[in-house]
């Protein structure tokens, strides 16, 4: 449940707005003036803060800076007189997320409470894609996930555009969250109350994009039957989200070009200029730099998005933020399934981290739930991975030669099978070897193939007697918990089976 805070010296309308908040189950504590709410919010963690304007001892502008500055993730809603609609502006100004006029109905309230909360989940679900977030100036207090400096500075700069409506080029790897950054912006920009409007140019062919954006009239090209409002004109007064721009055409990069300038466009098939009051968020993976070398992409275009970039690093270099992005996904999913995993099993995580995720955070997800679908207990364990993570361990243990055959190995630590004095031989020309495998015909013996055998049972037998558990395996076995997994994988063991 949320949290909130009321403050008002009024006695009625703070005892109505408390009433109203616990009817729509929020958990509700009340103030009667700015100093004694800034005392209860440095006590106590608050999501959200309802406070009028004018109070005695200290008002509403005063006690929302110190909120602020103890916990910038808190979000104030300001509630203000007709008459002091100034202050309450100067208040979002200063921070607050909104204000609401009295005589304030609570509908109306929580139609905005609800609004600030989903804009703060908006970025908290970011950092799931990401690290750490903090949501003010100086602020390390509040930590959602992770430690990487390299999310770290991309959270800085989306304070920094939260703030103001330049346009913004967010540049990165697809599966790295770049619209989750985007709408992050957006619903904790000026323009969080407007649509939010996202077309992936990539997806559009080259003769229709232009009137997905900008709208056509009557009878402008065959099959428009109609007219059609297009994407800004939609999203007039809000953001517009244009995903894969390094893919428009040339002529469409004027187009775009003459919005940025000079605000306005026209139809296809129109005559008449529209003006537009649109903030354009763009995002690509292409590699602007050298698109401007060869002539691909405008070099004044670019320059106009490109105020404030947003870079967002690939999942393979901020490899300390895995094992909370598998915490949150597995908390995701537990929800979507109706499940209770309670997390990953320390092999599993070292087998993710050594992955090198080509399709990033978006491939992570899809992992997990594949993980959700094969795993049968409450831990994720590695065998219920996809084969395709294990082809980064595969080549890290070849080059490191204390996990190699010849150095640590199952039958090196059991003095190898065939120098077992319990051998015996049957009336058929074969070995028959004390673990119960024939190895040899004709005479012959094979060391290669005893080996494996007997690698494979030993591992058989050990994870039964751990009941399938692969960290206690390789601990109670004293086999390189390295050495464990790519023998499970080789052999094709199920430790499921073990249980």
């Amino acid at each position: 449940m949320h949290k909130v805070l009321v403050v008002d010296d009024d006695k009625v309308l703070q005892q109505s707005v408390k009433q109203a908040l616990e009817y729509h189950h929020f958990v509700v504590d009340v103030a009667d003036n700015g100093k004694e709410a800034v005392t209860k919010v440095y006590g106590q963690k608050y999501d959200l803060v309802v406070m009028d304007v004018n109070m005695p001892e200290m008002d509403g502008i005063q006690a929302l800076t110190e909120i602020k500055k103890h916990d910038p993730s808190v979000i104030v809603l300001i509630l203000t007189a007709y008459s002091n609609v100034t202050d309450a502006v100067k208040a979002v100004k200063e921070g607050a997320y909104n204000y609401l006029e009295k005589p304030i109905s609570s509908e109306n309230l929580v139609a905005l409470i609800k609004r600030a909360l989903k804009a703060r989940s908006m970025v908290e679900t970011l950092t799931f894609s990401s690290p750490t977030l903090s949501l003010g100036e100086g602020s390390s207090k509040d930590k959602f996930v992770g430690e990487s400096n390299a999310m770290k500075k991309v959270f800085d700069v989306i304070s920094k555009l939260a703030k103001v409506t330049t346009p913004v080029l967010i540049r990165g790897e697809s599966g790295t969250g770049k619209e989750l950054v985007a709408k992050a912006i957006h619903y904790n920009s000026p323009r969080k109350d407007e649509k939010f409007v996202t077309i992936n140019c990539g997806a559009i062919s080259e003769n229709l994009i232009e009137s997905e954006l900008f709208g056509h009239e009557k009878g402008a090209f065959t099959g428009a039957d109609q007219r059609k409002i297009g994407k800004f004109q939609f999203a007039e007064g809000g953001t517009i989200f244009l995903d894969e721009i390094g893919d428009i055409s040339a002529a469409m990069q004027v187009k775009l070009l003459r919005v940025l300038q000079e605000k306005t466009f026209m139809p296809v098939g129109s005559n008449r200029e529209i003006k537009v009051d649109v903030r354009i968020i763009a995002a690509s993976h292409k590699p602007f730099e050298e698109m401007i070398k060869d002539g691909s992409f405008r070099e004044d275009l670019f320059y106009r998005l490109n105020v404030l970039p947003v870079y967002l690093p690939p999942l393979r270099e901020r490899k300390t933020d895995i094992p909370h992005l598998v915490n949150h996904y597995i908390n995701y999913f537990n929800n979507v399934h109706n499940l209770k995993v309670i997390g990953a099993e320390p092999d599993a995580l070292e087998v993710l981290t050594n992955y090198s995720w080509p399709g990033n955070i978006r491939e992570l997800r899809n992992i997990i739930e594949h993980c959700f679908i094969m795993e049968s207990s409450d831990m994720i364990h590695a065998q219920s991975l996809p084969a395709v993570v294990f082809k980064d361990q595969k080549k890290a243990e070849a080059k490191d030669p204390v996990t190699t055959d010849s150095v640590i190995d199952i039958a090196d630590i059991q003095n190898s099978v065939l120098d077992n004095p319990t051998q015996k031989t049957t009336g058929t020309n074969e070995v028959q070897f004390s673990f119960g495998t024939k190895v040899g015909e004709g005479g012959k013996l094979d060391f290669a193939l005893a080996k494996d055998l007997f690698e494979k049972e030993f591992i058989v037998q050990a994870l039964k007697l751990n009941r399938g558990r692969i960290n206690q395996t390789a601990l109670n076995a004293n086999i390189p918990k390295k050495t464990l997994l790519r023998k499970i994988e080789k052999y094709e063991i199920n430790p499921k089976d073990y249980y």
